[in-house]
């Protein structure tokens, strides 16, 4: 920690917690609304309940806020200062009002590995962020070797949060003492841990590179990402099973989904791939042998004896499924271009090194691969393709050049 850094001690006495304000009306919620407009600066944080149900939902979002702000736009968190909303979205129709505040460009959004967050929150309620400041990219940019929120929490404020929190069910009401403390703490830190940042940033001439990746981050958009699709292939454990039981145990799975997505379940509390597999594998074909399979219980006993037994019937001479094949980078691409990948990639593993970074602060594999392909020679070529800003341009095209020159 640098020398201008304040000590833990004096990070932690410098956030009083008053009670969080819970907002499950309308009256409460334009109240946060209000107060929210009048402050440059928040910090935001979800739960969902994808442990509880087949389709996740946000159940919960954090907000954390202070009134105080210094001339040069920076929150202050002084005592009694920090304000907390616990926003229960499950009560109201839309939350239009907080979307408009996110989405405008002289409001700075704090959030803790941002880019889930985005995404979840695009898909509950088409949100888009135009000011984001993420506290987990600004650590790695930093070279810091813990980056998770509670390890942060507890190394510069003396905080520890209760990480069992994490499993309970956010779709509960009303929610426990418990939970609400462990909520509160993803965001009520944020504020003073973004100022012990943009000071470590400015140390060490990182905050360009910070906002550039930032405004990246801004950028992301849900809609033009294909949304991943469950197939059988998605349970690992299948790909160590005997080929001879594989279609039959891609029909209990099969089973499963249809199951999940009636009772809307995750899949793994209907049955999980251990006794789906072990199904599989002894063909089971009364209820006293079902009794025999470790991880089913006398509960989904009861419940899915029947089931089971017509999908065994029905399954056992299944054809095994075709098994699908990862994407592979290096499929029909000119020998130049994979040489050129190869060489780009060993210089950004030294240059992570050097800087103490992990490699893709540096580049992405993704992005390496497009600069292999493109062969770019000038900084505006590479800033066209993808999240290559102008810092990263500056800082790392000349060496690119050279790489790319090296191998035309």
């Amino acid at each position: 920690m640098s020398s201008s850094f304040q000590s833990k001690n004096q990070l932690a006495d410098s956030i009083q917690l008053a009670d969080p304000i819970w907002v499950d009306n309308q009256e409460s919620f334009d109240q946060m609304i209000e107060h929210l407009r009048r402050n440059p600066i928040f910090a935001l944080d979800t739960e969902s309940d994808s442990l509880f149900s087949y389709y996740p939902k946000v159940c919960l979002i954090q907000i954390s806020t202070c009134d105080t702000v210094n001339e040069n736009g920076t929150a202050t968190t002084s005592k009694q200062e920090i304000v907390d909303y616990l926003l229960d979205p499950l009560t109201f129709d839309h939350l239009d009002p907080l979307g408009n505040l996110l989405a405008d460009p002289e409001i700075e959004v704090i959030i803790h590995s941002a880019s889930n967050d985005i995404l979840t929150l695009q898909r509950d309620f088409q949100f888009r962020f135009e000011n984001i400041f993420d506290t987990q990219l600004s650590a790695r940019i930093l070279g810091w070797k813990q980056t998770g929120l509670a390890a942060l929490l507890e190394t510069y404020f003396g905080v520890k949060s209760n990480k069992k929190m994490q499993r309970t069910n956010w779709a509960q009401r009303p929610l426990t003492q418990q939970q609400i403390s462990y909520a509160r703490m993803d965001t009520c830190y944020l504020l003073a841990l973004r100022e012990l940042q943009i000071a470590a940033l400015k140390e060490d001439d990182r905050l360009e590179e910070a906002n550039e990746g930032f405004s990246f981050l801004s950028a992301v958009d849900y809609s033009e990402r294909p949304v991943a699709e469950r197939t059988f292939w998605s349970m690992k454990a299948a790909r160590d099973v005997d080929h001879k039981h594989m279609g039959l145990l891609e029909a209990l799975w099969q089973w499963r989904e249809k199951e999940s997505q009636r009772r809307d379940r995750p899949p793994f509390k209907v049955m999980n791939d251990r006794a789906l597999i072990e199904i599989a594998q002894q063909k089971p074909t009364t209820r006293h042998q079902l009794q025999n399979i470790r991880g089913l219980g006398e509960h989904q006993l009861n419940r899915y004896c029947k089931q089971l037994l017509r999908t065994i019937k029905a399954g056992s001479d299944r054809p095994a499924p075709k098994q699908q094949h990862q994407r592979v980078y290096h499929d029909r691409l000119p020998e130049i271009v994979m040489d050129r990948y190869e060489a780009l990639r060993e210089w950004r593993t030294r240059r992570a090194k050097q800087r103490g970074v992990d490699p893709d602060i540096v580049f992405n594999n993704d992005t390496l691969m497009a600069i292999a392909k493109a062969a770019p020679d000038s900084e505006s070529d590479l800033q066209e393709l993808g999240e290559i800003g102008p810092w990263k341009a500056r800082a790392y095209g000349e060496k690119i050049f050279e790489i790319v020159a090296r191998y035309s």
